[in-house]
């Protein structure tokens, strides 16, 4: 791969020495206009209690961005923050579904209890645009086909060859600790175009063996060929392991025995290249900074290719890890990376980090 970058980015706080606004969490598409659309939340804080989504769009391929629009209607003195990931569709359809966390019963506290790991209770909701993210419907309530009780916003919904949608999240234990399925990837699915979940797939399980599996993205490789990879966390040990891959041949059915990238990172993204080679993004752990691996599959097997930081690889305070994962996630400073492949055969990556002081959405484009 050639190693060319532009960069720039979608959003930063205007007036960051007026007030406290950073970003988070992005999600970008290209649409069927040429238009591109991003999602992303702002707050005064990582998990603060006022973080929302807002949207910006981009009429030049990503290089310069609208300022942003709030997706969601907050009334005052709201306790429920929200964040959402966005999908295009054809014709000027857009679907963003949202996680909004209820923040009522620990206004003071961040969304993960750091006695248990638990989750403050969530809603799943979704939010449709035809006109190409200018406007949007009222919220629609999903209900999902199994306790989580909370859930985990990683991915946008995943629509397949063969009609259906899939979500993939994972599952998360409640703030008082109850967690009936355990915390494992699951992927809801629906054949009426969002309308309902009734069902789910288990994509990767390791409730055997006390390791969770967060971040899980699902792309498709060819008609009901589909590979998963997530970050995963050994509970008891409080130890990163490899990031884990698994294939599905039936559509996402069943899946095979998750195994290891060989990639020490968290919060991948990962995309099918015009060669059919597999790009991944990530947070790196065992060095500083937002990198890129090119690897291929043979015949299920993965393969690394190339790896290159994009950024952040001279900041060696990135990489601290303390023995609290609610802690770590608390002081996280980037990630979350988002990958849209444009026309040209680009790669356009976007992701949060803080620089100088401020969380913003930077993105880069990465020539293959």
């Amino acid at each position: 791969m050639q190693k060319s970058f532009t960069t720039g980015l979608i959003y930063r706080n205007p007036s960051s020495h007026v007030s406290s606004k950073h970003a988070y969490f992005p999600s970008v598409v290209l649409m069927d206009n040429g238009e591109m659309l991003a999602s992303f939340a702002i707050g005064e804080a990582f998990e603060a209690v006022n973080l929302n989504t807002y949207i910006a769009h981009s009429k030049d391929m990503g290089e310069t961005w609208s300022d942003p629009e709030p997706l969601l209607v907050r009334q005052p003195n709201n306790l429920l923050s929200n964040c959402s990931r966005i999908t295009a569709f054809p014709n000027g359809n857009v679907i963003a579904i949202v996680v909004q966390s209820h923040r009522e019963n620990h206004p003071e506290e961040g969304l993960a209890n750091p006695e248990n790991l638990g989750f403050v209770p969530t809603d799943l909701l979704l939010v449709r645009s035809g006109d190409f993210g200018y406007s949007w419907s009222l919220p629609e309530i999903i209900d999902p086909p199994l306790i989580g009780p909370s859930f985990e916003l990683c991915s946008p919904i995943v629509p397949l060859r063969d009609g259906r949608w899939l979500w993939p999240t994972s599952t998360w234990r409640g703030w008082d600790g109850y967690s009936p399925n355990g915390m494992k990837m699951v992927a809801l699915v629906s054949s009426d175009a969002g309308k309902t979940w009734p069902e789910y797939t288990d994509v990767m399980n390791g409730n055997a063996d006390h390791i969770i599996y967060w971040e899980g993205k699902i792309i498709e490789l060819s008609n009901n060929i589909l590979i998963a990879v997530a970050w995963a966390y050994n509970e008891i040990q409080g130890k990163d392991l490899p990031n884990q891959y698994t294939i599905s041949h039936d559509g996402g059915k069943s899946w095979l025995v998750q195994q290891s990238t060989n990639i020490q990172g968290q919060t991948m993204a990962i995309a099918a290249l015009h060669d059919g080679r597999l790009l991944s993004v990530y947070r790196r752990i065992d060095k500083p900074g937002l990198w890129v691996t090119v690897s291929r599959l043979d015949n299920d097997a993965w393969i690394n290719e190339d790896e290159f930081p994009l950024w952040g690889s001279q900041e060696t305070s990135l990489v601290h890890k303390s023995d609290s994962m609610v802690q770590d996630f608390n002081e996280l400073k980037f990630g979350a990376p988002s990958i849209t492949l444009l026309p040209d055969n680009s790669v356009y990556v976007a992701f949060w980090c803080y620089e100088k002081m401020v969380s913003n959405i930077r993105w880069f484009k990465i020539v293959v």
